[in-house]
């Protein structure tokens, strides 16, 4: 069965930092494209950074870019994100996900949540002092 589980959501003040993980089990994430999304309240579900192809390729929404670095450990088979300098618009329920593909392929964020299969909980994402 494949599983995802994200942790790592905090209350964090403006400017401060947080990794968040999203570990695997039933699967090998190398395999697979794993994206993070945040959702806030009200708003659409948008992907924020995804890895694909053996971690050689990454992509970030363009207002994270700088601050949020994905990165995964193969032998842990745990996708993480590392988030810096966060701010109220931050704030959300992340949540990581894995796409199946047919053939190798770079990832983006602006595919959207379509074509990812499996989903993890969520963990929550809090800024403020």
């Amino acid at each position: 069965q494949l599983q995802l589980v994200e942790s790592g959501g905090d209350l964090v003040q403006p400017g401060g930092s947080l990794r968040l993980s999203c570990a695997a089990s039933g699967f090998s994430l190398e395999d697979y494209t794993i994206g993070w999304f945040r959702q806030a309240p009200g708003k659409e579900r948008e992907g924020v950074a995804c890895i694909a192809l053996h971690g050689i390729s990454t992509d970030y929404k363009e207002s994270v870019k700088g601050r949020f670095t994905i990165s995964q450990d193969a032998r842990e088979n745990i996708v993480y994100l590392q988030l810096s300098r966060l701010g109220p618009e931050d704030a959300a329920v992340y949540y990581c996900a894995a796409k199946g593909d047919s053939v190798p392929e770079i990832c983006s964020t602006e595919v959207g949540v379509g074509p990812y299969a499996y989903w993890g909980q969520g963990t929550q994402v809090t800024v403020s002092s």
